[in-house]
């Protein structure tokens, strides 16, 4: 299997589970409790990743469906175009996150992850996935002391770059620090994917199996892993998280479904307290809390996206949304 079919074949459970859950009527662009936030120009946007940088307010969203990246200052309603497709030969930006330093990181599916200085746009280092064994590189996280880790959705492994990894710059290798294989349940039928989001208390990981609706516990030190118990739901579709003070959201791509979990100070357990779904969400990807709301990516992967074929309802948007 090529590089360019995982792009293509990207999160196919997800897409059967579309059809499954198909909703009567068209989605609505808002909804009571949902707003728009910010609008992406472009026609083949399909955001998947959006990263928020507390110390400016700027917020960074990455395109699926081009590798575009996006940057909205505080209190804009339309995103700039900060890295146009194709930009250091980038096929998509799927997970971002912005460091300590102010750097953006942005992973590209087909190839690795870029690190950038978001000021001057200049690529500060990169590192690949050596060899040509079949990978998805999707979401990352990087811990209180800089390291940051990367899901492969195709091979259940997370990656590590370490700060200096970053400062020496240049092209590096993306290097396997924790396989999950052996602790994953068996993946349904059909599927080829597992690992998705994953978010960091400081000090741990939890990362999710989307296909089977798992939350695991990673400790980056010892490399122990266990299993999250959950306790009244599940993480089924579960796509990118959010962690803040022992709360913990997600967004459950397939059915247009956002959930907020209570997790236990020993991370042995979360408990869910909220449940939201409505079409209004559009196939919500990933997430960020700032200012007391959710800032939703809409990724419209059902309509002409990876998820089936349609047509998008442009522009492309970024959801509010309060009360979860």
């Amino acid at each position: 299997m090529s590089r360019t079919i995982h792009r293509r074949t990207f999160l196919t459970t997800a897409a059967a589970a579309v059809a499954a859950v198909a909703v009567s009527g068209p989605a609505r662009a808002d909804a009571p409790g949902i707003t728009t936030a910010f609008e992406l120009p472009g026609d083949r946007v399909y955001p998947e990743g959006i990263a928020l940088d507390p110390r400016t307010g700027d917020v960074y969203v990455g395109s699926y469906g081009e590798g575009t990246v996006y940057r909205t200052r505080p209190g804009r309603r339309t995103a700039e175009v900060l890295l146009p497709a194709g930009t250091d030969g980038r096929h998509t930006a799927n997970g971002l996150r912005v460091d300590a330093a102010g750097r953006l990181w942005v992973t590209d599916s087909t190839a690795g992850v870029c690190v950038y200085d978001p000021r001057t746009r200049d690529l500060l280092a990169r590192f690949d996935v050596p060899g040509p064994a079949p990978f998805l590189v999707n979401d990352l996280a990087i811990t209180a002391d800089g390291t940051a880790y990367l899901t492969d959705s195709v091979r259940a492994v997370l990656y590590r770059v370490t700060p200096a990894e970053v400062s020496r710059g240049g092209r590096g290798v993306l290097r396997v620090a924790h396989d999950l294989s052996g602790a994953l349940a068996p993946r349904p039928a059909g599927s080829p994917f597992s690992l998705n989001g994953v978010v960091t208390d400081g000090r741990r990981l939890f990362v999710v199996d989307m296909p089977v609706g798992e939350l695991f516990r990673v400790d980056p030190a010892g490399g122990a892993v266990r299993r999250v118990e959950l306790l009244g739901g599940d993480l089924r579709h579960g796509d990118g998280l959010e962690l803040a003070h022992g709360t913990l959201w997600a967004a459950h791509n397939a059915t247009d479904t956002l959930t907020r979990w209570r997790l236990a100070p020993d991370g042995r357990t979360a408990r869910l307290e909220r449940t939201l779904t409505d079409p209004a969400l559009q196939i919500p990807t990933t997430l960020v809390r700032h200012r007391g709301r959710l800032l939703v990516v809409r990724s419209q992967f059902d309509k002409g996206g990876p998820f089936g074929p349609g047509v998008p309802e442009t522009p492309f948007s970024v959801a509010a949304v309060r009360g979860i």
